[in-house]
């Protein structure tokens, strides 16, 4: 008899124990229907936090001590948004008040060393979410001789919005006014970083650095390798992948561990297939026998039950995936916020809004490992039929 008779014999069998198809099926299918929606958000989690990670300042590749020669438009290539251009200045700031009539240092006298950079506030503000970390007073204008401080620096200078700041940088000095205050929550920016526009600076240093906003999905590899096709020195440019490697290790676990989930679930999944298949065949084991006596041979049988097999968890996967993804869509649509959980966390000091995303990987690997479990469970029902003699069975009837 040929593969596609056993086939249509499995199917008979399927259809012809309803009640048992669909409680298998819709436990399998629920199952990779939660996987697959957790699997998406795992993936939102992931895309969350490099977007928190790169968004808020650094961009997908950051680059230092650049040539004054090479400008941002050599840097622009088909899938970059955006190229800034910032110039780092190290010095040291204090505060300018009026007491008693005098201008004069700070009450407290503090005197801090930090790096100002010097910014283009507009594009700055259109391409990264820094400004939203802005807890007092507004963004600097363009045009003014504004700065803006961390909320470390505002209480160690005891200085507020509008308040005179001094700046200081080998023998150059420039009075600037505290336009407003940030606080990130990531210690190298509180502690070490102040802004100002670029045009506030009447001399800027000749090596300047850049904060490089990538498409979604254009690779950071592949446009640091454009650029030393260009002539451009690579070893100045950094992904975001190597300028945070615990970021990257975070990521690769929480994908192992979306891969223990899958395996765990789908494997209690598949021995609760296992049985139920089995007390199905057991309560059919007269038929087996009957097929046996007329000739059946052994590797037929396991065709038969294989075949069952196959097919529940194909009509089971595709109505979990199905269901799966319309979750996931719907999620998507709104968005799950978790900032009540993130509050603390530096990877999601923009957004703590999960946005789920539906991948190969979450929509395949469900799918894929809850038909490979269940083929390997089907061997338990296989040898029972396998293994029992025609005539012990008719006897037993």
């Amino acid at each position: 008899m040929t593969t596609a008779f056993w086939i249509r014999t499995a199917a008979a069998f399927i259809f012809r124990s309803g009640r048992t198809t669909a409680a298998l099926g819709a436990m399998i299918g629920i199952a990779v229907a939660a996987l697959v929606f957790v699997s998406a958000v795992a993936t939102g989690v992931n895309d969350c936090m490099i977007q928190n990670a790169t968004g808020l300042y650094s961009g997908q590749i950051s680059g230092t001590a650049l040539p004054a020669a090479l400008v941002p438009e050599d840097l622009e290539l088909p899938g970059v948004s955006a190229v800034l251009r910032r110039y780092l200045i190290p010095g040291i700031i204090s505060s300018l008040k009026d007491h008693a009539g005098q201008t004069a240092a700070a009450a407290s006298g503090a005197d801090l060393s930090l790096t100002l950079v010097a910014l283009d506030p507009e594009p700055e503000k259109t391409a990264c979410a820094f400004w939203k970390k802005i807890i007092a007073g507004t963004y600097p204008a363009p045009e003014k001789d504004d700065i803006l401080i961390s909320r470390q620096t505002a209480l160690a200078l005891s200085v507020q919005p509008g308040d005179p700041l001094l700046f200081r940088s080998g023998s150059f000095e420039k009075q600037f006014r505290v336009a407003g205050i940030f606080a990130t929550g990531i210690p190298a920016m509180d502690q070490g970083l102040a802004f100002c526009p670029k045009a506030a600076m009447p001399v800027l240093p000749e090596t300047w650095s850049t904060a490089v906003f990538l498409m979604p999905g254009v690779s950071e590899t592949r446009i640091r390798s454009v650029w030393a096709e260009k002539g451009i020195d690579p070893s100045r440019f950094q992904t975001w992948q190597e300028a945070m490697p615990d970021l990257t290790q975070l990521i690769d676990l929480n994908r192992i561990s979306m891969g223990f989930v899958n395996v765990l679930v789908l494997g209690v999944v598949a021995f609760a297939t296992a049985a139920a298949f089995a007390i199905s065949i057991i309560s059919r084991l007269r038929e087996y026998g009957i097929m046996k006596t007329m000739g059946i041979t052994p590797g037929e049988t396991v065709l038969l039950i294989f075949s069952q097999v196959i097919l529940l968890n194909l009509m089971a996967a595709a109505a979990g995936i199905l269901l799966g993804a319309a979750v996931a869509a719907f999620a998507a649509g709104t968005g799950i916020d978790l900032s009540g959980f993130t509050s603390h966390n530096q990877y999601f000091v923009v957004s703590g809004v999960i946005v789920p995303r539906l991948t190969v990987f979450s929509l395949l690997l469900p799918p894929g490992l809850a038909l490979v479990f269940c083929l390997a469970a089907a061997a338990w029902p296989v040898l029972i039929v396998v293994r029992q003699q025609p005539a012990r069975i008719l006897r037993s009837i």
